[in-house]
């Protein structure tokens, strides 16, 4: 049994995972009321609370009809689903409360620099990947070569540390509950200590460490199960939140959603500082991160950033 935040039993070896890459069979979204970028919530450019109120609604509801009708461009080898964050938030909200046929909870996960380097280097990683409903560009540099090199523009990053802020103001309005899955019980405790202050009206129904094995951690999936919460966010790390997936998402049949969410908690708790907005929009957040802990970060990128360089100019269209 994979521990939730243990290292897993598997021997992730394989090699030359995708290569050429896969497109999934998605095509163009018809017009939807949808806000743009930086609106913050409003819609079409209305602020009024009737108005936004209504729109809201109208989107929810057109998306429960038309889920995964977003257009996808090849980044990397990896397909990338084409949205702006507040697109990505109500195209989440829709889906927990659509839920799936086959009652298994749908997987939304992300994408960067790292993520494509790993992918492209070692095939069971890449099929996690290939499982997943959407994937989310969480990197600004992915954002700078699909204008150059993709058919499709991505509009915006859609950076997990900024799209659970959208995704909570949303809840908060429809009445969609979070439940919490990973970093230590410190900072998971502190985490939520802070989504409540923030969000008063957010349903965080359960929260827990990512410290699992053997029987606590068949006990806690019953009780997620139980709980049955619309979107369980899974911060253990790329790629254990996948192997998580894989492994457990079959028996979450009460789960509207997983959205895998890396770092997101320690964000949350204040243990680790987001980049300043200049870095963040010029691409060099990762950057940020190597200063902020070099030695558990600098070999890390210092190998995959030029590997995701090729792959990306090789392996997108």
């Amino acid at each position: 049994m994979v521990g939730v935040n243990g290292s897993p039993e598997e021997d992730f070896d394989g090699r030359n995972a995708i290569k050429g890459g896969y497109q999934a069979g998605r095509v163009e979204r018809p017009g939807m009321p949808i806000s743009a970028p930086g609106d913050d919530l409003r819609v079409n450019g209305e602020d009024t609370a009737q108005s936004l109120a209504a729109k809201q609604r109208e989107t929810v509801s057109f998306l429960q009809e038309n889920l995964f009708t977003f257009p996808s461009i090849l980044l990397g080898g990896l397909p990338i689903t084409v949205l702006d964050r507040q697109s990505a938030a109500f195209l989440m909200i829709s889906a927990a409360r659509k839920r799936r046929p086959d009652n298994r909870p749908y997987y939304f996960t992300s994408a960067n620099g790292e993520v494509i380097a790993r992918v492209h280097t070692d095939a069971r990683i890449a099929s996690l990947f290939q499982d997943a409903d959407q994937i989310f560009a969480d990197g600004q540099p992915l954002v700078f070569a699909s204008r150059w090199l993709c058919r499709i523009k991505l509009p915006e990053r859609v950076a997990t540390t900024d799209l659970f802020h959208d995704v909570a103001r949303l809840a908060e309005f429809v009445g969609i509950t979070f439940y919490l899955l990973g970093a230590t019980e410190a900072e998971s405790n502190k985490a939520v200590a802070a989504i409540r202050v923030r969000y008063p009206n957010l349903r965080v129904i359960g929260h827990c460490h990512g410290y699992l094995a053997g029987d606590a951690l068949e006990a806690k999936l019953e009780e997620i199960n139980a709980l049955a919460p619309d979107i369980l966010w899974l911060g253990l790390g790329v790629p254990r939140e996948q192997i998580f997936v894989r492994d457990f998402a079959a028996r979450l049949t009460n789960v509207g959603v997983v959205k895998t969410s890396g770092g997101l908690f320690d964000h949350l708790a204040g243990k680790t500082l987001r980049a300043p907005v200049w870095a963040q929009r010029a691409g060099f957040e990762w950057l940020w991160r190597v200063l902020m802990e070099p030695r558990r970060l600098f070999w890390r990128y210092m190998t995959t950033s030029p590997q995701a360089l090729y792959i990306i100019w090789r392996y997108s269209k």
